[in-house]
């Protein structure tokens, strides 16, 4: 399939606005981390038109997908964790096209994973698991225990992930292999959740009493970033911090984490009397004992 696409990322490494060419083959029948394709052409731009341009290719019997991508993008899907194969593809893919060793810088970053970067995404990690394990015991009160399972995983999923970032790694899309080294208890955790012969209620029931154990540990890592970023004011709107750069990547799990955050003592509600006297605005400031 190499030989097929030679002339596509040919064209595209004489771009002077390309910085990289990867070519990702797929490394079973039915490899995921390729969507299935028998080769992934990933080509990384200074600036795209669009984010993301996908073209599926084949010759008859095989078939390859390739995607343009912007820097800019790239650099998003690795802070939020949103797709998580860019990383395997990035690590595993074979370099085409490197200008100025783009993709060896990019690698070296991805294996000393600056302290502040693993700051923001512990954070962004930590609001979303916060959501699904408050969404998990919701469900287990109403004895959805299906659906209650469905955000267990999740918030396992969520913790594995954070244990990861705390050892200065990326996570990949084998990230159970990486915690079953870095962190056996919450391994242990998954596997006794998806391996038991307890009926599901016992085993939720179990996994929301250590996994608040878990939770508690981690949280002082997981409210460090959002915390620094408040310390820089005296108090926020709701509104401020949707808006402010950094925390506008929490989205719609942020409010759900500030008010976790509140429950536990890390941040303050500042009341101000609105102008009608019978009900006060809300506002959000660091708590004395935490900076």
């Amino acid at each position: 399939m190499e030989h097929l696409l030679r002339p596509i990322y040919q064209e595209r490494a004489g771009d002077p606005d390309t910085l990289a060419v990867l070519l990702v083959e797929k490394r079973g029948k039915l490899d995921p981390v390729t969507d299935t394709f028998d080769a992934i052409l990933l080509i990384i731009a200074k600036h795209a038109g669009r984010p993301v341009y996908t073209k599926h290719y084949t010759d008859g019997e095989e078939k390859a997908a390739m995607h343009i991508i912007s820097e800019q993008q790239l650099k998003k899907w690795l802070l939020l964790g949103t797709n998580p194969k860019i990383v395997d593809w990035l690590l595993f893919g074979r370099v085409l096209f490197d200008r100025n060793e783009y993709i060896e810088t990019v690698k070296q970053e991805l294996k000393e994973f600056p302290f502040y970067g693993r700051q923001i995404k512990m954070g962004l990690e930590f609001a979303r698991l916060i959501r699904h394990y408050m969404e998990g015991k919701m469900f287990f009160e109403q004895q959805n225990f299906l659906d209650a399972y469905n955000d267990v995983i999740r918030s396992l999923h969520g913790l594995a992930r954070l244990s990861v970032i705390d050892n200065g790694l990326f996570p990949e899309v084998t990230v159970w292999s990486q915690v079953k080294k870095i962190e056996p208890a919450i391994y242990k955790l998954y596997e006794e959740l998806i391996t038991s012969d307890e009926a599901i209620e016992k085993r939720l029931e179990l996994l929301f009493l250590a996994g608040e154990f878990f939770i508690h540990s981690r949280t002082e890592d997981g409210a460090r970033h959002i915390l620094s970023v408040m310390s820089e004011r005296p108090v926020w709107t709701i509104q401020e911090l949707h808006e402010q750069e950094e925390l506008r990547n929490y989205s719609a799990d942020l409010e759900v984490f500030v008010e976790y955050l509140i429950d536990k003592g890390y941040i303050e509600v500042v009341l101000d009397p609105a102008k009608d006297g019978r009900i006060d605005h809300r506002y959000y400031r660091v708590s004395d004992g935490e900076n």
